[in-house]
């Protein structure tokens, strides 16, 4: 068996190796000359796997350190008989911390007070309907926007997307990026919204025209950006002007890392019949990073503020993305990963 990974994916090297060959690559430099002897890949988002890597290569598995699959070629990996796994929910924890030290840190230094205030999510999936727990226990309202729930269990607890960005106090994406999704957030969509409300994007960058959104900025509370189009080259003069710039790092939690990495081992492991690695999980050998619960009953917003803000510094990685915008990648390899922290 010879694998090719990704060399950035924590917690991997050495773990493959008693059973195969295993070649690190760059992600955006994995080639299909790489691929030519290769039974299994395993990525993060930065490989692009379709047709023009794959074709006349003996790949079978492609695994991928991530909660979505728009970087691989679907329809065409199954018509030619490549299984693909990813990490549905992996990184949740991590982009739930993420938000909620991102909301309280802009409204904080801004003096927006946030109680009583309503969220609307938009897609409430692994990430969203962790906010919206959070969110509920936090006393905000939550109102919900994801169509394909609403087919599947009744439109009783979701609402249209006008009233959401109507009624919303903050606005948050947490969509998959599709056909559908791609470019929903558009003028359109961004004079919908109240005056003075948030804007948060996590999910992908491709959701937002952001030409639109610069213009929608003087009308809007704090926006608040860790995805953006056209990654790694981003656009710097939209950075310049939302309250916090991030280099796509909101999932990047230890605990997030090691269900990505857990999630893909045991994908291959399955695959091709590894029972020792059937259960595989990396070992929190920093005592530092094990998570942490915080106990909010009884806080006040300033408080739960100042919380979050302890757990997760956000403002350190905004202060060293506009240090360096040029330097997307490097932040991202280079990234010291968090420890997650959970509100009962």
């Amino acid at each position: 068996m010879k694998i090719v990974a990704d060399a950035t994916i924590p917690f991997l090297k050495g773990v493959f190796e008693p059973y195969g060959e295993v070649v690190y690559l760059e992600g955006t430099e994995i080639r299909r000359e790489d691929l030519m002897d290769a039974d299994a890949l395993i990525v993060r988002s930065r490989t692009r796997c379709g047709q023009r890597l794959l074709e006349g290569t003996p790949v079978k598995i492609i695994a991928s350190a991530t909660i979505g699959t728009d970087h691989i070629d679907m329809p065409w990996c199954l018509e030619n008989g490549i299984y693909v796994q990813n990490a549905p929910g992996c990184k949740s924890g991590g982009v739930l911390n993420y938000f909620f030290s991102a909301l309280y840190g802009a409204a904080a230094r801004k003096s927006i007070p946030l109680a009583g205030a309503t969220l609307g999510i938009i897609g409430v999936g692994h990430v969203g309907s962790r906010i919206e727990l959070v969110a509920r226990t936090l006393g905000f309202h939550v109102l919900m926007y994801d169509p394909p729930r609403a087919e599947a269990e009744g439109p009783q607890q979701f609402c249209t997307l006008d009233y959401l960005l109507e009624n919303s106090d903050v606005v948050t994406l947490h969509a998959p990026l599709t056909e559908e999704t791609r470019h929903m957030a558009n003028a359109e969509f961004f004079s919908k919204m109240k005056m003075g409300a948030f804007f948060v994007n996590t999910a992908r960058g491709e959701l937002v025209v952001e030409d639109a959104l610069m213009e929608a900025i003087p009308r809007l509370g704090p926006v608040i950006l860790d995805t953006w189009n056209h990654e790694p080259n981003i656009n710097q003069t939209l950075m310049s002007m939302v309250d916090i710039a991030t280099p796509h790092i909101a999932g990047y939690s230890y605990q997030g890392k090691q269900q990505g990495t857990a999630a893909v081992v045991r994908a291959v492991a399955r695959f091709f019949g590894i029972p020792e690695l059937f259960d595989f999980f990396p070992v929190t050998d920093v005592a530092e990073l094990e998570a942490v619960h915080l106990d909010v009953a009884d806080l006040s917003q300033g408080q739960i503020a100042s919380l979050f803000q302890y757990n997760y510094p956000i403002f350190t990685d905004d202060f060293l993305f506009r240090m360096n915008p040029d330097g997307f990648e490097q932040l991202r390899k280079d990234y010291r990963y968090r420890r997650e922290y959970y509100i009962d």
